[in-house]
């Protein structure tokens, strides 16, 4: 299984960017997704995941309410939609998969076997 995250670039506060996590190779029929991020000198951090279904989603804290996460399965791809967009939103963002289904302890990145390269989302003041 290959992740491919996309979409990042540089943008001012307030502003919105669309990430975009494509899945390839042998993907099971109910994988979960989460996205990750690490800030400069900071460790990585859950941001956002999603069940199969698409019907539930979670948040971390500091982006409830701007953020949105959702996917395609016919594409195999899944989206971060960040809005309202802050400095402190400046990151590297990882999408990462689970194949075994969702996991309990989804905020944590030992419960995701597959990561993508990571894009790079600037937000200037």
């Amino acid at each position: 299984v290959q992740l491919q995250a996309s979409g990042g670039g540089l943008v001012q506060a307030g502003g919105s960017l669309r990430l975009s996590c494509a899945a390839s190779g042998r993907t099971a029929s109910n994988y979960a997704v989460g996205w990750f991020r690490q800030g400069p000198g900071k460790e990585r951090e859950f941001v956002a995941a999603i069940r199969w279904s698409g019907d539930t989603t979670y948040y971390s804290d500091s982006v409830k309410g701007r953020f949105t996460i959702s996917r395609d399965n016919s594409k195999n791809t899944v989206y971060l939609q960040m809005n309202s967009l802050k400095p402190e939103d400046t990151a590297v963002y990882y999408c990462a998969a689970r194949m075994r289904g969702f996991a309990t302890y989804f905020y944590t990145e030992g419960v995701y076997g597959y990561w993508g390269q990571g894009t790079q989302v600037t937000v200037s003041s």
